[in-house]
């Protein structure tokens, strides 16, 4: 098969017939650095359950797979023409939303209310989406208004809709199993006729904040089902790293990796309830 690309966590191959073949890594990225060393089975997590919410999805846009591979972390995937925005979805505010709206009182140009906090549950899911930015380089917020000049009006619609509704899906069965989705960012492609298609993978650890429902509490950073746990220790004196080196983040401890993997383990055994066998 013929390289294609290769992500931060994912490789993509091209087959003769014209498919995709997306392989999903061990690879962990935090603040824009591939960590080492890896999180055991963590792309094999990942694609499955992709390949769970695609189903629960499907009713509101189709996807791209084909079928999975036999190895539990490829599948193969009709190529799409990627959509030139993040796609993105909040019904919390934390991350980077909070930095924005502490700044302008507003979220990729959607105004909110005063008085939010860390952890502020919306008053409605909100679209904000943001610039793809090249492996290296920061994702910047983007309003409707600059979505619709680089797609034009009727797609930047669809964008939003879809991206909406994608969340809220995601969110109402999550909370069936006791998971908040703070938020979400989907990738969507056009496929060879023009169908606005799901891509990637979706609402897993890596593109989605999931926060235990039990312990919630609105004013702090809420405890993770992603590798926020990675982020954490990263940005800890235990690290001894210095973010604003520049210098690459050192090796995670092996206790750092076994307690990542197991958040993984378990956001995928809440919300699919099937055991994860590796």
């Amino acid at each position: 098969m013929k390289h294609v690309h290769s992500g931060k966590v994912r490789d993509l191959y091209q087959t003769d017939d014209g498919l995709l073949l997306m392989v999903a890594s061990d690879r962990i990225s935090a603040f824009d650095h591939i960590l080492t060393p890896g999180i055991p089975d963590k792309g094999t997590i990942l694609t499955k359950l992709s390949l769970w919410w695609f189903e629960q999805l499907a009713d509101i846009v189709p996807h791209h797979v084909v079928s999975a591979g036999p190895d539990g972390r490829s599948v193969l995937c009709r190529p799409l023409r990627m959509v030139p925005v993040e796609c993105v979805a909040r019904g919390y505010l934390t991350g980077s939303g909070l930095t924005d709206y502490r700044r302008d009182g507003e979220v990729s140009g959607v105004r909110l209310e005063p008085g939010l906090v860390d952890g502020s549950r919306l008053a409605e899911p909100i679209f904000t989406p943001s610039t793809k930015a090249p492996v290296g380089e920061h994702d910047e917020p983007i309003s409707f208004e600059r979505v619709v000049q680089e797609v034009g009006a009727e797609a930047a619609e669809e964008l939003r809709r879809i991206t909406l509704a994608v969340y809220r899906r995601g969110a109402e069965i999550a909370l069936e199993r006791g998971i908040i989705l703070a938020d979400t960012k989907i990738e969507l492609g056009w496929d060879a006729d023009g169908v606005l298609t799901l891509g990637d993978e979706v609402l897993t650890p890596d593109s989605s904040r999931f926060w235990p429902l039990d312990q919630w509490e609105p004013g702090r950073q809420q405890p993770s089902f992603d590798k926020q746990y990675v982020r954490d220790w990263l940005t800890s004196p235990a690290s001894g790293w210095d973010r604003a080196s520049g210098e690459a983040p050192p090796p995670l401890p092996d206790e750092i990796v076994e307690r990542t993997r197991d958040r993984y383990v378990e956001a995928y055994e809440k919300l699919t309830g099937q055991s994860f066998a590796g």
